[in-house]
């Protein structure tokens, strides 16, 4: 059981942060520049939008820890979340006036260790 100091075990939301904040410092480090973070609107949330080489980039953060029972963190982007994913970029664009800008969307998938350090994360460009 995955656990804190108190004993107590992490939660969805404290695995989330964690791998949101590797995925983070992993983007910066290749240069890309974070424009948002937990960007939210009526249809839920993005989890990071970059701009890197020109493009403006929305990331998609998937996490495991634990085992393989559940799937990989990548296999948990499906047709739903693509689709999600899509339309809020599209109201986010919208909203700052950035309609004709070239975008991608990105996924990171970050598998956790049990004390939430990153056991390995794959950063998949362009997945979508």
């Amino acid at each position: 059981m995955e656990s804190g100091a108190s004993g107590i075990p992490y939660n969805r939301k404290q695995k989330g942060a964690a791998a949101e904040a590797a995925a983070v410092y992993y983007l910066s480090s290749q240069g890309y520049i974070i424009v948002e973070r937990n960007w939210r609107c009526r249809s839920g949330e993005i989890d990071i939008i970059a701009e890197h080489e020109g493009s403006l980039i929305f990331v998609e953060v998937r996490s495991r820890s634990g085992t393989l029972r559940q799937g990989t963190p990548e296999e948990s982007v499906n047709g739903r979340k693509i689709q999600q994913v899509r339309n809020m970029a599209l109201i986010y664009l919208h909203m700052t006036g950035q309609e004709e800008r070239r975008i991608l969307f990105d996924v990171i998938a970050v598998w956790l260790q049990e004390d939430l350090s990153v056991a390995s994360m794959t950063h998949i460009r362009g997945a979508f």
